[in-house]
């Protein structure tokens, strides 16, 4: 019988059944449950870490972070093949299973996997790759946070379809990692890192006088500064730059620097019995033998030591932790950075590592390196304002030096000075925006910034001015990049002319396209002017004592000179004539000699200072006299000129690297020194001026300056000068005005404030105001000037009230230019004095309280005014210095008729405001004199005395200084005219008498005699 017809089939074999992960693929699935556990805790601690860091804006990373961060980059990469294996191994094991959904699940899974894998590839930036574009990488960095608690989900959901979880284990494990993760960073809640903490007192000794200090008070390794090599790795186009840099070349690389600071420390030696007197120099100029100890050593080898070229080193910027105050002097802490594990290593497997862990989490390098405040220019001015301490110079405890911080605050460049006679459109609020301009890069550290369309960083050449350097290293490219950087930031013109050769004379401007003829014999002053433009601070800055800028002025007739002045003599080493006009400050030592060596232990006082103030002009008037035998129309040509450093001080720089055994460019040794360091014109104007009874047509193009421009320029250069040509520039003004500008009648109101005319120069401030709606309007110089005007004539509050409103006004077009009034010290001050002024009117009242009259009315009137008095003196005991609650104060004393309570308040409030200017400027002569005075009104001895002491130390000494100027008047008849209060500069000198060579060899062995004695008084 056939098994058919029994009705019996045979059995089908049952497929046999493979488990989805077997023996040897669990064994790998339990390595990876490893991995991933280990990676969950390791990221729990960093996803903390970060959170609180985010939540209270302070830096947790530390040493230990680092590690951890390393932990899982290196998890993160064993994990890879194991867990892409495993997915493919497990896929193709499980690819026909009748439970659809938990297969899609396991391919979800395993895609969220690889994503994790892939976007932490991409946030790593292994060897070239960087994904730097913000918006894609801010993409890929949350998808690698989001993509973990993914796969945890879509593990749970996947797991569901096989064997039961054990819930327990899971939770156990989860328990441990969760305390092991609360443990760790309960012992991070502080900030590892004190960005802010001022160096400790005891480790200024090791600094002094420079005010610099270090966060522990201790030295610091010379290697720890000095290791510009490891910023190179991820920072080439900045390192570049920077290798080019004066900052590069700050210390005793620098042959300038170096002749002038050696002098310093023999003079300090030798008059001190130690160098310490040159720390002044070195806070600034040589942080890494000064930080290190190395410079203290009177033996100290400036050319040799290892130490000694290093300069302004990447580090000894960016590791400054906190600005201490805006004294200068370098008033900084500085510290040892802590760096990424194995920085210092020299196995090149492990710098590898360590470039890999700074790519891949550059935030804790970005935070120890580049601190907000290193985009202000309070960081800037550490070092670029300077003050002369008695340890220096052994006469005064404070002497102003260079100062390029205050001039730049309080212009209206930064938007926070309120009495300039120009305005940027948009305020300029850090000194990095002009000297460290953006320039393309592909560095690690480039990015997108706001105002870039590409990848940029910051110019660390800081292109300035100092052309005298890059010269001396036979760089040509970077005295290129300085002058490019120079062009335009000046302006000269040749605005006018007046009869006779006086400055009483008849005034013909503006000049051009008309001009009028001259005459033969006749003679006539020439009027010019010089304009500052894209500058921030005074014109010029830094070494202002050596800087040489000049005014050259040819006037030719044809082929003939018959005008000179500004010309440079070849038979005097190129020396510019000293007759010239000069743009500097003439610096002189106690006995009337000329600072001409940089020898800052001697500087005591200047004899004339010609700065010029950013958005100002200055005017020069040259005295010139036409040949009776002119043939032709009159050329005439003016140039500014810069050089960096003037001859005597080259030849002085030249004979002391000398001493050393340094030849410096261009130096033939025991020859005096030719300077050939490279002059730039920074501005160039020209005219033609035809001449009486010569038939010659002559044209002259229209000047591109508009002509109330014009007026208003010269007006401001004679204003400047003080009161000596006041007359002139009222006139200036005065055709300002008749051209329709608001500066016309608001710049003859300060000429008028300065003359004593104040009802006129009200009624100027008045014609002012009818301009308000005008563009551009600067209602804060109007309501200063306002200010400054009623306080003279009395009107004491309409002048608080002007003053107000320069200090507390923030309208949306201030917002938008980015201005803030509120850090003009001047208008402080005078706000302070006017109500300091107020005060002293009610105490000079009779009776202690007016009488407020009868009714009900007047008493529930009272009653109120007690109220608001009780109020506003409560939040005073809160806050002893709320100037608002002082203010309504002082104005409910009153309404009371309670003279004595007012003046009080009022005392009170002038207090805070001299204190406020205390805060923006320590040294501020003003606020200590008027504070000393108020503490005595009020009662307060320590104070006053304190405040005495303070005033006497910032003080200048005027009658010292007379001494050495009625000296230096008759050693230099050249540098006396110069300072003289109307100077006026011929142009026919040298054609009239000229200089022999005999005279001249005179004259400059006298000024060498005198520059000799100088030396030797330094040593006394």
């Amino acid at each position: 019988m056939s098994s058919v017809a029994s009705g019996t089939a045979s059995a089908v074999p049952r497929k046999k059944y493979v488990r989805a992960v077997g023996p040897r693929l669990r064994k790998l699935l339990y390595f990876i449950f490893v991995l991933v556990a280990l990676l969950f805790a390791n990221s729990g601690y960093l996803a903390i870490v970060t959170l609180m860091e985010w939540l209270r804006d302070e830096t947790y990373q530390d040493f230990y972070y680092q590690y951890m961060f390393l932990a899982h980059l290196v998890l993160g990469l064993i994990l890879i093949l194991p867990l892409v294996i495993f997915g493919f191994v497990h896929l193709w094991n499980t690819k026909n299973r009748r439970n659809r959904r938990a297969v899609r699940i396991g391919y979800a899974l395993f895609a969220a996997s690889l994503l994790i894998l892939a976007t932490g590839l991409l946030l790593v930036r292994i060897g070239g790759f960087d994904l730097k574009q913000p918006v894609a990488r801010n993409t890929v960095y949350w998808l690698h946070v989001a993509c973990p608690l993914a796969a945890v989900w879509l593990y749970w959901l996947h797991r569901l379809a096989g064997p039961r979880i054990k819930w327990r284990i899971g939770m156990t494990f989860a328990g441990v990692a969760g305390v092991a993760i609360a443990a760790m960073v309960v012992l991070q809640m502080q900030d590892p890192r004190q960005w802010n903490a001022v160096g400790p007192e005891s480790g200024t000794q090791y600094f002094e006088p420079s005010l610099a200090r270090t966060a522990s008070g201790n030295f610091i390794p010379a290697d720890a500064l000095m290791n510009d090599e490891y910023c190179l790795k991820c920072h080439a186009d900045i390192h570049k730059d920077w290798s080019d840099s004066v900052h590069r070349f700050s210390s005793f690389n620098n042959p300038p620097y170096f002749a002038s600071v050696s002098e310093t420390r023999e003079v300090s030696l030798e008059r001190d019995g130690s160098v310490q007197a040159s720390r002044w120099c070195a806070g600034c100029h040589d942080p890494v033998p000064f930080f290190s100890g190395a410079f203290d050593d009177p033996k100290f080898d400036m050319l040799e030591h290892k130490t000694a070229s290093a300069g302004i080193t990447c580090t000894s910027c960016h590791a400054i932790t906190n600005v201490n105050s805006v004294r200068g002097n370098a008033d900084y802490t500085i510290e040892e950075p802590l760096h990424y594990p194995f920085a210092n290593s020299d196995n090149a497997a492990l710098q590898w590592i360590n470039n890999q862990l700074v790519k891949a989490k550059p935030s804790f390098h970005k935070k120890t390196f580049l601190k907000p405040f290193h985009k202000t220019a309070e960081f800037c001015s550490t070092c670029h304002k300077v003050h002369l301490p008695e340890a220096l110079n052994h006469y005064k405890e404070f002497l102003r030096g260079q100062n390029h911080y205050d001039p730049y605050l309080f212009s209206g460049v930064s938007g926070h000075g309120a009495r300039s006679f120009y305005y940027p459109p948009k305020a300029v609020d850090n000194c990095s925006k002009c000297h460290m301009p953006l320039v393309a890069s592909d560095d690690f550290g480039a990015k997108m910034f706001d105002d870039a369309t590409e990848l940029s960083v910051h110019d660390h050449l800081f292109p300035s001015a100092n052309t005298g350097i890059a010269w001396l290293r036979d760089r040509d490219d970077i005295i290129v990049a300085h002058q490019e950087y120079l062009k335009d930031v000046m302006r000269v013109d040749i605005f006018g002319i007046r009869e006779e050769g006086e400055i009483d004379g008849k005034l013909t401007a503006p000049l051009r396209p008309e001009v009028p003829a001259l005459k033969p014999g006749e003679t006539y002053l020439l009027e010019t002017v010089i304009r500052t433009l894209k500058l921030g601070h005074l014109f010029s800055q830094g070494t202002v004592d050596s800087n040489e800028i000049w005014l050259d002025v040819t006037v030719t007739s044809g082929d003939r000179v018959i005008g000179r002045s500004g010309a440079i003599n070849p038979q005097n080493y190129n020396e510019v004539d000293p007759w010239s006009h000069f743009v500097n400050v003439f610096m002189l030592d106690k006995d009337g000699n000329r600072i001409d060596r940089r020898n800052p232990q001697n500087i005591f006082t200047p004899l004339y200072n010609h700065q010029i103030p950013p958005g100002a002009g200055q005017t020069v008037h040259y005295g010139l006299t036409i040949p009776d035998d002119v043939t032709a129309p009159i050329n005439v040509e003016l140039k500014l000129q810069y050089r960096k450093f003037d001859q005597r001080y080259m030849d002085f720089v030249a004979k002391k690297n000398e001493q050393f055994g340094r030849i410096i460019r261009g130096h033939q040794p025991g020859q005096e020194y030719t300077n050939e360091l490279p002059i730039t014109t920074l501005a160039v104007d020209s005219i033609v001026f035809p001449v009486d009874g010569i038939d010659q047509d002559v044209e002259n193009a229209p000047r591109d300056i508009p002509d109330w421009q014009r007026w208003n320029d010269y007006g401001i250069g004679l204003l400047l000068k003080g009161k000596a040509e006041l007359r002139q520039a009222e006139e200036a003004f005065t055709e300002v005005e008749k051209l329709d500008r608001y500066d016309g009648p608001m710049n003859l109101a300060r000429v008028l404030n300065l003359e004593g005319r104040l009802d006129e120069a009200v009624e100027a401030l008045n014609r002012a105001e009818s301009y308000s709606d005008t563009e551009g309007f600067p209602r804060w110089t109007w309501a200063w000037l306002s200010g400054v005007v009623n306080s003279q004539q009395g009107r004491l509050v309409e002048a608080e009230q002007n003053l107000r409103s320069v200090l507390e006004d923030n309208t949306e077009d201030m917002r938008r230019r980015g201005f803030d009034f509120s850090l003009d010290i001047e208008v402080i001050n005078t706000l302070g004095q006017t109500l300091f002024d107020q005060g002293r009117t009610f105490d000079r009242q009779e009776g202690v309280r007016a009488s407020l009259g009868e009714g009900e009315a007047v008493e529930e009137s009272e009653r109120i005014y007690r109220e608001g008095i009780a109020k506003f003196e409560k939040i005073l005991e809160v806050d002893p210095e709320n100037v608002t609650a002082l203010y309504n104060l002082q104005q409910l004393y009153e309404a009371l008729g309670d003279t004595k309570m007012t003046a009080l308040y009022h005392y009170k409030e002038a207090i805070e405001r001299f204190k406020t200017t205390l805060q923006i400027d320590p040294e501020n002569v003003t606020a200590h004199h008027n504070l000393q005075l108020l503490y005595e009104t009020v009662g307060g001895t320590e104070n006053a005395t304190l405040h005495r002491e303070l005033h006497l130390r910032y003080k200048p000494d005027d009658n010292a200084q007379g001494r050495a100027i009625r000296l230096a008047r008759e050693k230099y008849p050249a540098a006396n005219h110069a300072a003289e209060k109307v100077v006026i500069y011929s142009l026919d000198r040298h054609l009239n008498q000229p200089e022999s060579d005999e005279t001249k060899a005179i004259t400059r062995q006298e000024e060498k005699e005198a520059t000799d004695v100088t030396s030797a008084g330094g040593r006394d």
